[in-house]
């Protein structure tokens, strides 16, 4: 579908350069110039009238779309909690304009029958630009290969982004902690591995211990930071004996990310998620099992070790892990509750909302939630304002601060862990593609309202061969 034709005047924009105030033009959904000190005119078409919008910019900031590369958005199987539609437009809700899914479904998705059924899904439902994962199990190599090819020829399908491999139990049936299993899928497949590493064997080992335990702290003792490393360590012995790409996912521990400042390597990338950058304990035993999630949060020195492993580049870049349940779900205690929380539409005014505190710069938000997820999955056209990327824009403003309640999501389930928090950065106008998809008002319902049909914008990734 054509994208749209917009000119955006007087925003402070961040570029991979620096911010700065001036104008953006979009022409056929991509940029087409940019204007640091501002001044570009509107286009007229022959007869004299406007031929493209005009958005003011004044007093907000530009960025980049936000990618969200981990999301689960339960679709096929269990749309109660999310589809790809309802997610999509929680996402663009929160200024992310793509996304990359999870393959723990109902069934899970496992072959390329299951992912060309989500795409087929996404372009008459969603309204952001979308990828997914297909999920590793112990004998679906064919599978994997057919999907992402092999090391020789290794293949790069339209919304297809990689393998996923739980190495520890999570979520699901979908689980590969046996090595002579994990040796076949990163000896036999192309493209890059997602891996959950919680190590399956220590698990099993220490839930005796835990299994007459009723509080929420068990959680975090149980699933600990050692659990987390033998995972981490196996997984990146893996990449190194077959020159495999590896990203580690969701990142919780100070003991993993000292590891990995010192050893990861050139083929591994790391993410964070901004859950475990603003918990710790002391939230975790106020709100219960509404932040239980696997991994865990943890404790307030894994939280500050994160943080200062983003800065010094250990972590790549910036992932929700957006895994709704129902509240009912949720209530059930630990340890019967359902693990994991969304996400999706309050990441990018959470992490603003810590650049406002001070934690870090409005750019280096940029770099880990729009930059970083495009770099490290090697997204054609994605995370950057420069002339011929693709127009995914959003528009935030840092000055008005809104307090979140649980009434004001998008997501299907309803509910949100910020509930109750003042943030800032909230998207003003979401733009995919040159089209408008979402906007809100500053005075107006928090929730905003949606610009576009459901399937009208938003289209699968493309994504180099890496």
């Amino acid at each position: 579908m054509r994208g749209g034709d917009m000119l955006v005047k007087g925003a402070t924009m961040v570029l991979p350069s620096g911010s700065l105030v001036g104008d953006l033009r979009v022409v056929a959904g991509r940029i087409a110039e940019i204007a640091p000190a501002g001044g570009l005119s509107l286009a007229r078409d022959p007869a004299g009238a406007a031929a493209e919008s005009v958005i003011d910019g004044t007093g907000l900031h530009l960025l980049p779309g936000a990618i969200d590369p981990q999301v689960h958005f339960r679709e096929p199987g269990q749309p109660e909690k999310e589809d790809i539609g309802s997610g999509s437009r929680a996402a663009a809700a929160g200024g992310v304009t793509a996304f990359l899914d999870m393959p723990n479904n109902v069934p899970a998705a496992t072959n390329l029958a299951a992912i060309e059924s989500k795409l087929v899904s996404s372009a008459r439902t969603a309204v952001t630009h979308h990828g997914f994962f297909i999920g590793a199990t112990p004998d679906n190599l064919a599978d994997l290969q057919a999907a992402v090819g092999t090391p020789d020829e290794p293949r790069s399908l339209p919304g297809v982004c990689g393998v996923k491999v739980f190495m520890g139990s999570s979520t699901g049936d979908l689980l590969v902690d046996r090595q002579e299993h994990l040796e076949r899928i990163f000896e036999g497949t192309g493209g890059i591995i997602a891996v959950h590493a919680e190590d399956e064997t220590r698990l099993n080992a220490c839930w005796p211990g835990f299994a007459e335990r009723k509080d929420i702290a068990a959680h975090a003792e149980w699933r600990d930071s050692e659990c987390a490393l033998i995972a981490t360590e196996r997984a990146v012995a893996l990449s190194e004996a077959h020159q495999h790409r590896l990203h580690v996912l969701h990142l919780t521990s100070a003991l993993e990310a000292d590891w990995l400042a010192a050893n990861k390597g050139e083929r591994v990338t790391v993410e964070a998620s901004p859950q475990h950058l603003t918990f710790d304990e002391t939230d975790v035993e106020s709100a219960g099992t509404r932040l239980q999630m696997n991994p865990p949060i943890r404790y307030s020195e894994d939280r500050e070790t994160l943080w200062r492993r983003l800065h010094d580049g250990t972590i790549d870049c910036i992932a929700t892990d957006h895994a709704p349940h129902t509240l009912a779900d949720k209530a059930r205690g630990w340890p019967a509750a359902s693990s994991g929380m969304p996400g999706v539409e309050t990441a990018l005014p959470l992490m603003l909302t810590h650049a406002a505190a001070g934690r870090c710069s409005i750019d280096e938000v940029v770099g880990w939630m729009c930059a970083g997820p495009a770099e490290v999955y090697g997204m054609v056209g994605k995370g950057r304002l420069e002339v011929a990327a693709d127009a995914d824009l959003v528009l935030v403003d840092m000055r008005a601060r809104r307090t979140i309640q649980d009434s004001d999501v998008w997501s299907r389930v309803g509910w949100t862990p910020l509930t109750g928090r003042e943030l800032t950065g909230w998207p003003m106008l979401t733009v995919v593609d040159g089209v408008p998809v979402h906007r809100r008002d500053a005075t107006g319902s928090l929730r905003g309202e949606p610009l576009t049909a459901a399937g009208d914008s938003g289209r699968a990734l493309a994504f180099k061969v890496v």
